[in-house]
């Protein structure tokens, strides 16, 4: 049987944690910051985590 393929589009987008769950970081920190408020700036500095359903779906793809 073949050796699955990473899909590097996905790859780059999440970390897995020690405890196996994925991590990414969250969208909308890029440009027109100044209409938003700072704790919304603030909590898009920290990483999401997924769902343990999208975490299923993603894990195939990073080759975990």
């Amino acid at each position: 049987m073949p050796k699955l393929k990473t899909r590097k589009s996905a790859a780059k987008r999440f970390r897995k944690t020690a405890g196996g769950k994925l991590k990414y970081s969250k969208a909308g920190s890029g440009h027109l910051l100044g209409s938003k408020s700072r704790k919304r700036k603030r909590n898009l500095r920290s990483a999401g985590v997924l769902s343990a359903v999208e975490t299923r779906r993603i894990e195939g793809m990073i080759g975990g």
